[in-house]
């Protein structure tokens, strides 16, 4: 083993101690089962069934996650398909021993459940869960209602099960021909690489053989979608609440304001990305300017070298403004085995960082000596440090934080590294690609992820109002939020109409928007970082201290982000209209 590969002997040492704790584990879950039914009779009943659950939990993180992490280092590996196998068994298992503690809660008296968080004080690590469980309890059916629906969720998967099979296994694109004059097969996977050529003929081909396609099958999608939507707006009245996206955001730890707060200032502020749309065109300098020209980056230097250990120091040295202790658990990152760093044949692709409560995280990447990936590096480590410190401060129950808070800590890293390089470069042209590489991950971020969220608002709202909607219905709006969002400084091609169709996030419904509130939130917050310093790190790091033992949303409030409010949306739209200003002034 090499300092360039993950040591998984911190979790087990070998096969003996994993089959040790599997046992336990099993243990751990026979005594959880003998407190259904008698759950909530108690305080007792309830503190001891929940310290058990918080023991099983600890094994089971640990269980699953040396087994998925030893199956990702080599697919193909018998051994390692079997053990991951084995520990989808054990997850299987635990979720069928402790799925009733939900609904016993549910189902009992709730001031009975308060008395018992009141007067017992052993119970206030559990306190989130059970309140979140409480505040769940209007929208709950009766036991039979829910054994329905139950029942019933494999049918409600099923149009983003079709829609999966057919894009990714039935769909087949067509060929172009690439930069260097030869013929390749488009792929969804290869789709946005064509997208960014420098060549504008292969930009085009690329766009059209894919709307083709999708142009094709559009009544086919069309019925998929509106199945799916109509499946989540009958759901969310049946469980009482005002609609499907009240039902989504307070399933996110958010809220209604939050969503539409979000939406209203990117349409009041749409001018800023109106402004960039106008500076692509100028730059490139075509005749036209098509949907097909936005992803290419005109300064784009060519791919650009590194080894690892100077990706390392770039990380550190950009990160080195959060203060010691931040570094020095990035260090411990990159010296103790927490990172399995490069490529190897049947490896999980793409990278990813996993927290393992009672160890440390693990980091999964692909280096293959690019400069972008020092970003990846970056980004997956704020995950991993967000993992430490909330594991390092909450019970295994309330560190693991929030899809809403997630994607916080990752994006702020990226956020100063990309301030950090574009500070430091002193070759002009290159702190151009540096600038349009920001503004451009801002762009499809912030404005584009907001279109995608007004797309499903205004579906969703017309199904829920009776409306009966056909593909063109569809594509028509679609088409004309394309029109409102970038302006008229580039050529809104009739076949961009088609685009949603190929979006997979939207069969989960209201998604998107996390990705916009992210982004949004941590450009606050690297800005405070570099303005403030000392004070406001150690209240952010405090934050990520936290896991989810709050509502994301005051989490969020401890460094001054107020995601209820505009403030933080027109802060991350002055610093795009701010580096966009940067970039006209080097061109």
């Amino acid at each position: 083993m090499s300092e360039y590969d993950w040591n998984l002997k911190e979790i087990f040492k070998n096969k003996e101690e994993f089959n040790i704790m599997k046992k336990g584990l099993e243990e751990d879950l026979e005594n959880i089962s003998k407190y259904q039914g008698i759950l909530c009779e108690n305080s007792n009943n309830l503190y001891s069934c929940y310290k058990l659950f918080e023991k099983a939990l600890e094994k089971y993180e640990k269980l699953y996650g040396y087994g998925m992490l030893y199956y990702n280092l080599d697919m193909s590996n018998q051994e390692g398909i079997k053990l991951y196998k084995e520990v989808e068994a054990i997850g299987t298992n635990f979720s069928t021993k402790t799925a009733f503690m939900t609904p016993e809660i549910t189902y009992a008296d709730s001031k009975e459940i308060e008395k018992y968080l009141k007067e017992d004080k052993r119970l206030e690590p559990y306190k989130r869960d059970i309140l979140d469980i409480l505040e769940e309890k209007e929208h709950i059916l009766s036991k039979e209602e829910e054994n329905i629906l139950a029942n019933y969720g494999e049918v409600f998967s099923a149009p983003e099960n079709t829609f999966e099979v057919l894009t990714n296994a039935e769909f087949k694109f067509g060929n172009l021909i690439d930069e260097n004059g030869k013929e390749q097969e488009l792929t969804e996977s290869n789709y946005t690489i064509y997208l960014k050529s420098k060549k504008e003929e292969v930009r085009k081909q690329a766009f059209n053989l894919m709307y083709d396609k999708y142009k094709e099958f559009i009544n086919t999608i069309t019925e998929l979608y509106l199945s799916n939507v109509k499946k989540t707006t009958v759901t969310a009245n049946l469980r009482k609440y005002k609609s499907s996206l009240d039902m989504a955001t307070k399933n996110d730890d958010s809220n209604l304001k939050v969503y539409e707060t979000l939406i209203n200032t990117i349409n009041e502020k749409i001018s800023v990305n109106h402004k960039f749309i106008k500076l692509k065109r100028e730059i490139l300098k075509n005749k036209e300017f098509h949907m097909y020209d936005l992803y290419v980056n005109p300064f784009e230097q060519g791919k650009d070298e590194i080894t690892y250990e100077e990706a390392k120091e770039e990380v550190i040295n950009a990160l080195s403004i959060m203060g010691d202790e931040y570094v020095n658990k990035l260090k411990e990152a990159f010296t103790n085995n927490w990172i399995d760093v490069y490529a190897k044949p049947h490896k999980r692709g793409g990278a990813y960082s996993m927290g393992i409560y009672g160890v440390h995280p693990f980091v999964l990447l692909n280096f293959v000596n690019s400069k972008r990936d020092i970003s990846t590096i970056a980004h997956e480590l704020g995950h991993s440090i967000h993992s430490y410190y909330s594991n390092s401060n909450q019970n295994i129950i309330n560190a693991d934080y929030t899809i809403m808070t997630a994607e916080v800590a990752s994006t702020v890293n990226e956020i100063l590294l990309s301030n950090y390089q574009i500070e430091n470069e002193k070759d002009i042209e290159k702190k151009k690609e540096l600038l349009y590489e920001l503004l451009e991950m801002i762009r499809a971020t912030l404005f584009r992820q907001s279109m995608f969220a007004e797309f499903e608002k205004i579906i969703h709202e017309k199904v829920e109002n009776g409306e009966n909607l056909s593909c063109e219905d569809l594509n028509k709006i679609y088409y004309e939020l394309n029109k409102k969002y970038f302006g008229n400084d580039i050529i809104v091609d009739e076949k961009i109409q088609y685009e949603w169709a190929r979006i997979p996030h939207f069969y989960s419904d209201f998604y998107v928007y996390k990705y916009a509130t992210g982004i949004s939130s941590a450009i606050s917050i690297a800005n405070k970082i570099i303005k403030n310093g000392t004070p406001y790190i150690e209240k952010y790091i405090n934050m990520l201290k936290q896991g989810r033992s709050k509502k994301s949303i005051d989490l969020l409030k401890m460094v001054d982000v107020d995601l209820e409010t505009k403030e933080v949306y027109e802060d991350a739209i002055n610093f795009y209209n701010e580096k966009i200003k940067e970039l006209e002034e080097l061109i």
